[in-house]
């Protein structure tokens, strides 16, 4: 069976979606996406995911072309028509499509919508039982990363980077401290057990899954620590992990070739992606 994607109105058979060349996104990566994960084909933590989605839109002037409701209607219909139990569904908005041009097209030219779903085991993950390796790589991304721009080259070449070697993952360094994933939320964990994450400004994505750990781990009463960390302290940490959407809570076990704690998941890691897991299947 074709996979269904939804384009500018219409829900249409993947090989029949198509669009123009003159359309912003293409030409200039000027547009925003977001990416919410379904568990037990249910939606997971999404209005907040869809919050996020309006802020970045606002931040670059792009009007946000449904309401929360109508985003969760197309979502949902998108998830059933293509039979999505475990997976993402993904959203994208781009200025519209105009004459090619620096400057904004006119204001009332109509921004261009994007929807695709696609199937993923995040429960279930081998990697999650093994543990995923790590490399760092320098952070070469422009200054407004708290929005979610499609404009992903650096995070490609770091993704790359880390496929060249043979690992899951890149943690992107600036001035010595990591910054965050290619695609995620790092974290470390201290040898006295504290969880540590840098905090929100304009140098990193506000993970949606990154709040929702935090808020668990504060409700376990566990110590959290929202500050820089260096790569050094980073290859010192008793366990590591990192957030997001499709990977939920997913455990570090090497970083740059050195080995963090024994080797495997640490309990403390485990324990985080439990909680989201059970978060997440309350819905």
């Amino acid at each position: 069976m074709s996979r269904t994607v939804y384009l500018n109105g219409s829900f249409v058979p993947f090989e029949e979606a198509r669009i123009p060349i003159m359309d912003r996104g293409f030409l200039f990566a000027d547009g925003i996406y977001e990416v919410s994960a379904v568990l037990d084909g249910r939606l997971v933590d999404n209005e907040a995911h869809l919050a996020r989605l309006d802020r970045s839109l606002g931040e670059i002037g792009i009007r946000n072309p449904h309401t929360i409701a109508e985003w969760i209607g197309l979502e949902t219909e998108l998830a059933e028509r293509n039979g999505l139990d475990e997976g993402v569904v993904y959203m994208q908005v781009t200025r519209g499509v105009a004459e090619r041009d620096f400057a904004f097209p006119p204001a009332d030219t109509p921004p261009s919508v994007v929807m695709f779903t696609q199937k993923k085991a995040i429960v279930s993950s081998p990697l999650a039982e093994t543990g995923a390796r790590v490399i760092t790589v320098e952070d070469l991304r422009w200054k407004r990363r708290d929005i979610k721009s499609v404009a992903l080259l650096a995070q490609v070449l770091a993704k790359q980077a880390a496929a060249a070697a043979g690992v899951a993952e890149a943690w992107m360094v600036e001035d010595g401290a990591v910054t965050e994933g290619s695609s995620s939320t790092a974290f470390i964990v201290t040898k006295d057990r504290r969880i540590v994450t840098r905090p929100l400004s304009t140098a990193l994505l506000p993970g949606i899954t990154r709040a929702a750990v935090l808020r668990l781990a504060s409700e376990a009463d566990l110590a959290i620590e929202e500050r820089l960390f260096s790569v050094e302290e980073a290859h010192d940490a008793a366990e590591a992990f990192y957030t997001s959407a499709s990977a939920f809570v997913m455990p570090v076990v090497s970083l740059d070739g050195r080995t963090l704690g024994d080797g495997h998941p640490g309990p403390l890691t485990r324990r985080l992606r439990a909680l989201y897991i059970e978060m997440a299947r309350a819905g």
